[in-house]
C-alpha cells in the first residue's frame, strides 16, 4: 500500500482557482438576479467546462483532498456572495465530477 503525502495548501489554492473561474464565466451579479436569466442547463454547460479544464492535471486527490476540496469550494464561494442554494448546486456538480473523475 502506497501512501502520498499532499498539501492541503495546494487544495486551498486549487479549490480558490475554481471558484475565480466560476466568478468570471458566471459574474455573482448574473447569479443573484431574482429573475433567472441564465437556465440551469447552461449554469451546469459552464460548470463542466470548468471542471474539465481545472481537473485534467495528472494529480489525483484521495478522499480526504476530495473531501477537503469541495469544503473549501463551497466556503470561497459562499465568501464571494453565492446564494446558498446555487453554492450547494456547484458543489454537488464539482463531487459529482471528482466521483467520476476516479472511477
Amino acid at each position: 500500500m502506497k501512501f502520498t503525502l499532499f498539501s492541503f495548501s495546494k487544495v486551498d489554492a486549487f479549490a480558490n482557482s475554481l471558484a475565480q473561474r466560476i466568478t468570471t464565466r458566471f459574474p455573482l451579479v448574473i447569479a443573484n438576479t431574482p429573475e433567472q436569466t441564465v437556465s440551469q442547463r447552461r449554469i451546469e454547460e459552464i460548470l463542466e467546462d470548468i471542471f474539465s479544464s481545472e481537473l485534467k492535471s495528472g494529480n489525483r486527490l484521495g478522499i480526504l483532498g476530495r473531501t477537503k476540496l469541495a469544503y473549501t469550494f463551497k466556503w470561497k464561494l459562499r465568501e464571494i456572495g453565492y446564494d446558498d442554494k446555487l453554492v450547494d448546486f456547484i458543489a454537488k456538480k464539482l463531487s459529482e465530477r471528482l466521483t467520476h473523475r476516479t472511477e
